[in-house]
């Protein structure tokens, strides 16, 4: 087996400072995305309060801690629960994830579970409607539909 020389290694370094930016992008991006859920829950929903401006931010960041940890832990425990509600229980799932998330962040309060599993559905429909349009990057995608190799213009 050939050693790679000094130009494949310079290669190699390159792409993995690249896929360690667009990690890092992308987690950025979720938690800017997550805070302004918050935000959006928080000027909707009664009993979901933010204080400012580092309690939303602190919140989109424990949020994307406590989906990415905690929530598949949660997952695998309620399974035949939330088969047996066909589903239905992981809304129960994103409130507690929510409640979490203002237990653990001072100046961001949930006040009930109703208002957790409104906020929490909320934050979810705002989360993915903003995550449609923006890449890992944080840029803004622009889809474009282009016709099959074949079947273009003459």
């Amino acid at each position: 087996m050939a050693l790679p020389t000094a130009g494949e290694r310079r290669l190699l370094r390159a792409d993995q400072t690249e896929a360690g930016y667009t990690a890092a992008m992308g987690f950025l991006v979720r938690v800017l995305v997550n805070a302004m859920a918050i935000l959006v829950a928080a000027a909707v929903v009664p009993g979901i309060e933010v204080s400012g401006v580092a309690a939303t931010l602190g919140a989109g960041l424990v949020l994307g801690l406590v989906n990415a940890l905690i929530r598949p832990i949660l997952l695998i425990l309620t399974l035949p629960l939330t088969l047996l509600t066909l589903g239905l229980f992981l809304f129960v799932l994103n409130a507690l994830c929510l409640w979490l998330t203002s237990a653990l962040v001072k100046g961001f309060t949930v006040h009930s579970f109703w208002a957790a599993l409104f906020g929490a559905l909320l934050v979810s429909v705002v989360s993915w409607l903003l995550t449609a349009f923006l890449s890992d990057r944080g840029q803004i995608l622009v889809i474009t539909r282009r016709p099959p190799p074949g079947l273009g213009r003459a």
